[in-house]
């Protein structure tokens, strides 16, 4: 199953995750947190890992729609956007899908919800691609 929509780009690694930082802000999301995966794994563990940055975004206009639908909701947010390296050496910006996450309540109310979300992630994605170049299909 599918759970992401995402696109690779050729860039610097901590360039691509300020254009997302950018990208995501301009669609009305705000970064809640900012988790290094690479530092995390390193301190706590001692295990070298490639960059990878999780970074939880939330909208609170949709945010408190959707909590107004599914007070569960809360469960599934905030809605995260990964960027991290490719074996191949590019850089990766992927988004969890809002169709299926919120397809887990089962509640058609939030439909309308991840269709917004959906497309505002679009965005962020054709917001990074056009900043970046594309990377090769493999």
């Amino acid at each position: 199953m599918k759970y992401t929509i995402q696109a690779a780009v050729t860039g610097e690694f901590d360039e691509v995750v300020d254009a997302t930082n950018a990208a995501l802000e301009s669609e009305g999301f705000g970064v809640l947190c900012d988790i290094d995966i690479q530092a995390t794994l390193e301190e706590k563990l001692g295990e070298a890992f490639r960059q990878y940055r999780i970074l939880g975004a939330c909208n609170p206009s949709l945010a408190s729609s959707g909590l107004a639908e599914e007070i569960e909701l809360g469960a599934l947010l905030p809605c995260n956007v990964i960027v991290y390296e490719s074996d191949d050496g590019d850089v990766v910006v992927s988004a969890v899908d809002p169709g299926q996450l919120v397809g887990i309540a089962d509640n058609d109310a939030l439909d309308s919800i991840a269709t917004e979300v959906t497309e505002r992630f679009d965005r962020v994605l054709t917001a990074v691609t056009d900043e970046f170049e594309p990377a090769p299909e493999a």
